[in-house]
């Protein structure tokens, strides 16, 4: 049975198809290196994808983060990038340090 879905994975809502279950054991399906995936490998794939988890939560008590955009100047987008890697941090974990030093001295 095939359904119309709109999903929105955080860059905006997609339209995709949902074409139901598939027995990969009976159809030939293909990964990107030409390996065939069968019913236990998907199996596999999709317990490693369960036991990965997500993003560690930002808040210690496990509350939803909102998700904040701003734009910059691009000498500004250069010095945080410079600091992110210097410091070996990501971008976001800059700018969350920024902002919470600065909320601090205000």
């Amino acid at each position: 049975m095939t359904r119309k879905l709109t999903i929105d994975l955080g860059e905006g809502p997609v339209a995709v198809t949902d074409g139901g279950d598939v027995d990969l054991d009976a159809v030939d399906y293909r990964a990107g290196d030409g390996s065939r995936i069968t019913n236990a490998i998907a199996e596999e794939w999709a317990k490693e994808a369960e036991q990965r988890g997500g993003r560690p939560h930002l808040d210690p008590e496990k509350q939803p983060s909102i998700r904040l955009a701003f734009r910059v100047p691009e000498g500004l987008s250069d010095r945080i990038d410079d600091l992110a890697a210097k410091t070996g941090r990501r971008r976001s974990d800059v700018l969350r340090a920024a902002v919470e030093a600065y909320l601090e001295a205000v």
